[in-house]
C-alpha cells in the first residue's frame, strides 16, 4: 500500500506552511487533498473497463445495472463474478427506500455497535452487561451472546480482533476483558461457561486499583497483537497481548480521551480524540525521543466523541459534540494549537440539554479538516461514527435499545 513519505520535521515538531502540504517531496495545494479522496473512492467503485466500453472503444459512465449484469453473465471481466469495485458501482445507483428496520430489541440501551472489517458480523453492547454478535450474512441471527464481567454502568467499548476470533470489551474501569468468540459456546457467561480474561491497563504501583481511571475506547491493532485504549486520565495506553502486559502510556490530552485507533497496518501511528476538542496524531517511532504528538488537528468546537481510521495512514473521521462529523488528512496537521478553542461547556451539557441553536453557525477560525458533515444530533451519549466496510460511506450510531437504526451521512 502506497503511503506518503514521512517528512523528518514531523518527528521534530515541524510543519508545512499554511495551505500547503508536503507529499513525495513536492508542494501540493491543500485543495488537492479533497480531490485525492474523491479519486481513491472512484478507484474503489469504478467498474471493470470492459464493462464500461460502448461503440468504438468509448467509455460510458455510469454503466447501467443491466449492462453490468449482462457483462457478468458473458464473463467480460474474465473473473466470472463482480469485483468489489463492480459491486460498489452497482449499489451506488440506488438509494435505500424502505428506511431502517428493527433487528433486535433489548431491555437496556445500546452503547456500542460496530461492523467487523468485512461486514459479515455486527457487534452490539448494551448497558445491562450484554454483548451480542450478529451474523449479517446469516439473516442477522445472534451468533454469540456474551454476558460481561464486572460491569460498571455500561460497556463503554468493544472491539473484534482482525481474525474475528476474539473480542475485547471495556467498562468504567482500567480492566479490559477478552473472550474467545470463535468457540462453540453460543452463550458466553463470564467465568461460568467461558473464561473472560482480565487485562490490567493500570500502572503497577497504582494503589487505587480499579477506581483509578476508566477506559472509554479500546481497539485491536491490524495484526491483532496489540490493543490501544483511551481513558479518563487523559492518557493513551498500548497493551502487548503476546507479552500480556502494558507496553506504553502516553499522557496525551488535557481532558478525557474518548476515542483512539491505529492509523494503519503498521501499528506505528495512533489517532486520538479528546474532550479538549483536539484530534492528535502519535508516531511511536518518534515518541521515544520526543515524547510529544507528531501533529495536532483543530476544527471541532466541542469535545470529540469518536474517531475512525480509513486504514490507509492518511485519512480519518471524527464525530464531535458540536454536532458535526469531520474528515481529516494528517498531512494537514500542525505541530501546535494555533488559536484557542471557544467552548460552551459552562452553558450546556450534552447529556441532558439540546445543543444551543445559536452555536450551530459557529465556525472554528483555524479549521484544518477537509470536509464537515452536519444534520445529525450528538446528544445524550458519545455518538460514534464509522467508515463502512466498503470505505465509501460512514454512519452514526444512535443510542437506543433497538439495533439496526444506522443513519448514513
Amino acid at each position: 500500500m502506497t503511503r506518503p513519505r514521512k517528512d523528518r520535521s514531523t518527528c521534530e515538531g515541524g510543519s508545512a506552511p499554511d495551505g500547503v502540504v508536503t507529499s513525495r517531496g513536492h508542494n501540493v495545494p491543500s485543495s488537492y487533498l479533497g480531490h485525492e479522496v474523491a479519486q481513491l473512492t472512484k478507484l474503489r467503485s469504478e467498474p471493470n473497463g470492459l464493462l464500461s466500453r460502448v461503440g468504438l472503444g468509448k467509455s460510458l459512465l455510469p454503466v447501467s445495472p443491466v449492462m453490468m449484469l449482462a457483462g457478468r453473465e458473458s464473463n467480460y471481466s474474465g473473473r466470472g463474478r463482480f469485483s468489489s469495485a463492480d459491486s460498489c458501482h452497482v449499489l451506488s445507483r440506488y438509494l435505500p427506500v424502505n428506511g431502517p428496520r428493527r433487528i433486535d430489541q433489548m431491555n437496556s440501551r445500546a452503547y456500542v455497535s460496530q461492523f467487523s472489517a468485512d461486514g459479515s458480523l455486527f457487534v452490539a453492547g448494551f448497558q445491562e452487561s450484554e454483548i451480542r454478535i450478529y451474523n449479517v450474512n446469516g439473516g442477522w441471527k445472534v451468533q454469540k451472546e456474551i454476558l460481561a464481567k464486572n460491569l460498571r454502568w455500561t460497556i463503554t467499548d468493544a472491539s473484534l480482533s482482525p481474525d474475528q476470533h476474539y473480542l475485547v470489551y471495556a467498562s468504567m474501569s482500567p480492566i479490559v476483558h477478552i473472550v474467545n468468540v470463535s468457540s462453540s459456546v453460543t452463550k458466553s457467561h463470564a467465568n461460568v461457561t467461558e473464561i473472560h480474561e482480565g487485562l490490567d491497563f493500570s500502572v503497577g504501583d497504582d494503589i487505587e486499583g480499579e477506581l483509578s481511571f476508566q477506559i472509554f475506547s479500546v481497539k485491536f491493532s491490524t495484526d491483532g497483537r496489540e490493543l490501544v485504549a483511551g481513558s479518563s486520565d487523559d492518557s493513551i495506553y498500548v497493551y502487548d497481548l503476546a507479552a500480556n502486559k502494558l507496553a506504553l502510556r502516553i499522557p496525551a490530552h488535557k481532558s478525557d480521551v474518548n476515542s483512539v485507533c491505529f492509523a494503519d497496518e503498521s501499528g506505528n501511528v495512533i489517532y486520538s480524540g479528546s474532550d479538549d476538542n483536539l484530534c492528535k496524531v502519535w508516531d511511536r517511532r518518534c515518541f521515544v525521543t520526543k515524547g510529544q504528538a507528531a501533529g495536532v488537528l483543530t476544527g471541532h468546537l466541542e469535545g470529540i466523541t469518536f474517531i475512525d481510521s480509513r486504514g490507509d495512514g492518511r485519512y480519518f473521521i471524527s464525530n464531535g459534540k458540536d454536532q458535526s462529523i469531520k474528515l481529516w488528512d494528517i498531512r494537514k496537521m500542525s505541530n501546535k494549537v494555533t488559536c484557542p478553542n471557544p467552548r460552551l461547556r459552562d452553558e450546556w451539557d450534552y447529556r441532558w440539554m439540546d445543543y444551543p441553536p445559536r452555536a450551530r453557525n459557529r465556525k472554528h477560525p483555524n479549521d484544518q479538516s477537509l470536509a464537515t458533515y452536519e444534520g445529525h444530533s450528538v446528544l445524550r451519549t458519545l455518538i460514534r461514527c464509522y467508515f463502512s466496510p466498503a470505505y465509501r460511506y460512514f454512519a452514526d450510531r444512535t443510542r437506543s435499545s433497538e439495533i439496526g437504526g444506522m443513519v448514513v451521512s
